[in-house]
């Protein structure tokens, strides 16, 4: 195994590594399956793990959602408010 952070490190055997934050933009998204897409990268997290998430405005129902779904063990802090995206870092507890 490498060196690297466990919240750096992932096993799917195709030989990259992480080595910053993925970033997640659901501007891009079709809004029917924005949220899915969005739990299932949270769901892909390690404990530990963060991921940065790019959305076209401030995602309260989602943010809402993932607590209820994770019990409050995501962390969620703003790195940017709008007012074109707003960018969000969601660690996994």
């Amino acid at each position: 195994m490498t060196d690297l952070p466990i919240t750096e490190r992932h096993t799917c055997a195709c030989g990259e590594h992480d080595a910053s934050i993925p970033e997640l933009d659901a501007r891009v998204i079709p809004h029917a399956i924005r949220h899915g897409v969005i739990f299932g990268a949270v769901d892909s997290l390690a404990q530990g793990g963060a991921m940065v998430l790019v959305a076209p405005h401030d995602p309260l129902p989602l943010l809402s959602q993932l607590q209820d779904r994770y019990n409050g063990a995501i962390a969620v802090s703003y790195l940017e408010r709008g007012p074109e995206a707003w960018k969000l870092k969601l660690t996994r507890g």
